[in-house]
């Protein structure tokens, strides 16, 4: 059986994709087809949840084992989250912004001869770039106009601990 799934981002109305799957392909899988069709970097990390029909998150599924019983996508296949009509799930692009797109299973159907899966059936509008750097972490490095923090910019009441030896880190 073939699963089709439909894309959305809410930063970008225009922005859709329609992946095909089959059954047996994983989380993984699916990963790979959208870091390959919207260009992402490969080296970023990104996980998968399934959904409430509210859009909450629910289970997690990881690229590497955290150590904190996530399962892997590569564990898990589609087959195996299809548990519902118009199942839902969240991919997280951008960990660090909890930036993700909002996956659906449109339907499920015979596969079509000669065509390969993972598919995606359907690119439309431009995807959002993958990562965004945080203000926060921006500004201590770099101010708006693109210049270079000086020593003189940094608040001298900001009071930074001065670990001379490793057992001034006490039990942390």
């Amino acid at each position: 059986m073939i699963y089709k799934f439909v894309v959305i981002s809410a930063e970008d109305e225009s922005f859709i994709r329609e992946f095909e799957l089959e059954a047996s392909n994983t989380l993984f899988d699916f990963h790979n087809a959208l870091q390959e069709e919207l260009e992402y970097d490969r080296s970023q990390l990104a996980s998968f949840f399934t959904a409430s029909r509210d859009w909450e998150k629910e289970e997690e599924f990881t690229l590497f084992d955290m150590g904190s019983g996530t399962t892997l996508m590569d564990d898990v296949t589609i087959e195996d989250i299809a548990i519902e009509k118009n199942q839902k799930l969240l991919y997280i692009f951008d960990l660090f912004n909890e930036r993700l797109f909002f996956i659906e299973i449109l339907g499920i159907r015979e596969p079509v001869e000669g065509r390969e899966y993972p598919a995606c059936t359907r690119s439309f509008g431009k995807p959002p770039v993958q990562v965004l750097f945080s203000s926060f972490s921006s500004s201590i490095i770099i101010d708006e106009s693109g210049n270079d923090y000086d020593e003189d910019d940094i608040d001298d009441d900001f009071d930074i601990p001065d670990f001379t030896n490793i057992e001034d880190l006490g039990d942390l």
